[in-house]
């Protein structure tokens, strides 16, 4: 373990795989620094004060035309997370655009796959798994067959949980916007009945959970406490948002603590 790494790493996570880990999704870092001809900010800098804070892991999302996040930029974090052993990175984006190659030099100890078009801003739907079933499964036993954790990125419908199992899966990430948008208003508590019944669907079946969109300080503690199992969260706008104000450093730090508050309050039962 690097010895800088702070007190807070790890912690989100509770022993035997327990918890929930914190994968800090550096994007915006890079779409800020693509607004100008330099290396300002550092994709590598920001991640790795982001590790020694607490941070799981890293997660990426490249895109076709390298909007924000570019081929060069997975291979560094690569090469910067062979020295955090205890830290995952997870590499997500749609395998049927530019994502497998660099999957395919890296192998990340995730990929997480996202039925995204290349011209969209972000994500906004899960994987519709009865359309695109037979193209996913030659390419999830290829990602397996590399040692890399597959999750899919999907709604949350209880009642697709069992097909994505069937396709050789071993997580799902839940799309939270609809959450998110729910949050404060007389609809969370609804929005969360579905996210709960999605995820004890997953874990019915044997699969993980993730969830990840739109996810910010203000609304993830409830959520960990009303959805049970939810192993990791990948949060990227938000949470760099945030660091303007804070310091990506305390920014971590903090996100952590309401992940740790949550579990301490206690989570319901999957």
């Amino acid at each position: 373990m690097n010895p800088l790494v702070a007190p807070e790493a790890g912690q989100g996570r509770a022993p035997h795989g327990a918890g929930t880990a914190l994968s800090v999704n550096v994007n915006r870092v890079a779409l800020l620094r693509n607004t100008r001809p330099l290396a300002i900010p550092s994709v590598v800098h920001i991640a790795t004060l982001a590790l020694e804070a607490g941070a799981d892991g890293i997660t990426v999302h490249p895109r076709p035309d390298e909007r924000h996040i570019r081929a060069q930029d997975v291979r560094d974090l690569d090469a910067l997370l062979k020295d955090w052993p205890q830290a995952e990175f997870n590499i997500e984006g749609n395998p049927f655009h530019n994502l497998m190659p660099l999957v395919r030099d890296c192998r990340p100890q995730q990929c997480t796959l996202v039925p995204d078009e290349a011209s969209q801003a972000t994500s906004d739907h899960g994987w519709d798994l009865r359309a695109d079933a037979h193209r996913l499964r030659p390419l999830i036993a290829e990602l397996k067959a590399l040692g890399v954790r597959v999750s899919l990125f999907m709604d949350p419908s209880p009642e697709a949980m069992a097909a994505a199992r069937d396709l050789g899966a071993d997580r799902v990430e839940l799309y939270t916007e609809s959450y998110a948008r729910a949050h404060g208003t007389p609809a969370q508590g609804e929005s969360l009945a579905i996210f709960a019944a999605a995820a004890r669907a997953a874990w019915a079946v044997g699969l993980q959970v993730n969830a990840g969109h739109d996810l910010n300080r203000a609304n993830l503690g409830d959520f960990l406490r009303a959805v049970p199992g939810v192993g990791e969260v990948s949060i990227g706008h938000a949470l760099i948002a945030d660091a303007i104000e804070l310091g990506i450093a305390e920014t971590v730090r903090e996100y952590q603590r309401i992940i740790r508050r949550a579990h301490a309050d206690g989570v319901a039962e999957a």
